[in-house]
């Protein structure tokens, strides 16, 4: 991948309806452009071409992500989305292609971020800081990230929404249903329209900054006597709807302490870990982003630093209940328990479970294998999760064996699914049963 490709850039953001459906526009000729292109490569080496051969290349796939990229807002948010669930599932190259999405969102030109904050501020919004660095220190989806100074001498961390993004959610995700669609990869049977609706709703929450510096108070009040996290402090006189500001709290990205020692890791995995089983079944409010940019580590004080809490939410006392149950039943290592448990939750569809029972039954024990076993779990031998995904694409041939779970169990499961890939990425060893067990025994 070429160095600008990697580098943020300014880049307008497409800001009216218009602009963004010809983007999604050049987005689907671009990508029917090399699946021709593919199929005719295919085709000339004797082979036919599967649709979704040619729709799944990296050329494929390096589109998506350039364009999402530029669009920003709700449709970025769904790649970034599919990119960490499906991390596992897809080839290796276009994960990697789709995962860059977490971490090249282009910044706004600094005309379009000067009337954002003027819409937020007034017209001598530069008067209310000491200081304020023009060049983001962070660019995602939904907004960038400003550093600043005020006049009393705090350091505070500002995050401006792009222009239009608000306005724009439920046509952007509307566009890439409609793109999945057209990919014919989908069965029809698959009712997409609950987490759809669902998607919808949390994306206009992320959107609301005001409602993200409230869930922020709350979440650090959960933490109060919790030593070893840092939640930002909302700077309520400059926080408004498009525009949140909270103290600045230095850390490395969570991911580049891979090199440092097996102990540390070991310790801030065990310490995530934690922290989300507390979510599901002590707060029942839970940050449902795992987007690894959302931790930070503090190498001096030896605290995680927990970011952007525009996606937290509730947890509904059922969802807890199920993975109670589900967890329960693993350590009881019953398959029968455990089949019936996923399928009360909403994990496995019946139909699967009535005409693919061999399969259903492998993949459970697999993973009983994996989680009765005693000692701590290596997060770092992965042998199991190709296993698992080959046995799974072999039931999903069938597609009478599709089911989308509850979106309310897939917003906890992104987060307990990104939980693991981090410690993946840390190749920790953490005894996620004493964890998970301890926990439960403190709940009534």
């Amino acid at each position: 991948m070429s160095e600008d490709r990697k580098t943020p850039k300014h880049r307008a953001v497409p800001s009216s309806r218009i602009s963004r459906l010809s983007g999604f526009g050049r987005l689907a000729g671009g990508i029917a452009g090399g699946m021709m292109a593919e199929g005719v490569r295919r085709l000339s080496t004797g082979e036919l071409p599967k649709l979704e051969d040619m729709l799944l290349t990296p050329g494929n796939a390096l589109r998506l992500a350039d364009r999402l990229s530029h669009l920003r807002g709700a449709a970025m948010k769904l790649g970034q989305m599919i990119s960490m669930d499906a991390g596992d599932i897809l080839p290796p190259e276009l994960s990697n292609i789709l995962a860059g999405l977490r971490d090249r969102a282009n910044f706004m030109p600094p005309r379009q971020l000067n009337q954002m904050l003027k819409s937020q501020w007034g017209e001598d919004w530069r008067s209310q800081l000491a200081h304020f660095e023009a060049r983001p220190i962070a660019a995602a989806s939904i907004g960038q990230v400003h550093k600043a100074t005020t006049h009393d001498g705090r350091v505070l961390a500002i995050k401006v929404q792009y222009p239009g993004i608000r306005e724009s959610i439920d046509a952007d995700v509307d566009n890439v249903a409609t793109l999945l669609k057209m990919s014919t990869m989908l069965p029809p049977q698959l009712d997409l329209a609950p987490l759809l609706e669902a998607a919808k709703a949390q994306l206009h929450e992320e959107a609301d900054y005001q409602r993200e510096g409230e869930q922020m108070q709350r979440y650090a009040a959960l933490l109060a006597d919790e030593d070893g996290f840092v939640v930002p402090q909302l700077d309520e006189e400059l926080t408004r709807d498009r525009v949140i500001a909270m103290s600045f709290e230095p850390g490395v990205p969570i991911e580049s302490i891979e090199t440092e020692s097996q102990e540390l890791r070991d310790d801030v995995t065990a310490r995530v870990i934690e922290l989300v089983s507390r979510e599901l079944f002590e707060f029942g409010f839970m940050q449902t982003d795992p987007n690894f940019a959302n931790y930070r580590y503090q190498p001096d004080t030896k605290k995680i630093v927990l970011l952007d809490f525009g996606a937290t939410r509730p947890v509904p006392a059922t969802i807890s209940l199920s993975y109670r149950n589900l967890i329960e039943a693993g350590l009881n290592g019953e398959m029968d328990e455990v089949i019936q448990a996923s399928v009360d939750a909403g994990f496995v569809n019946p139909v699967a479970v009535m005409k693919h029972r061999d399969g259903i039954e492998f993949m459970t024990q697999v993973i009983l294998d994996e989680f009765t076993r005693e000692g701590p779990f290596d997060f770092g031998d992965r042998a199991f999760v190709g296993v698992l995904r080959d046995e799974g694409m072999r039931i999903a041939a069938d597609r009478e064996a599709w089911h989308m779970p509850p979106a309310e169990t897939l917003f906890v499961q992104r987060k307990v699914s990104g939980t693991a890939l981090l410690g993946a990425r840390l190749k920790a060893v953490v005894d996620v049963r004493e964890i998970i067990t301890r926990q439960l025994s403190n709940q009534p």
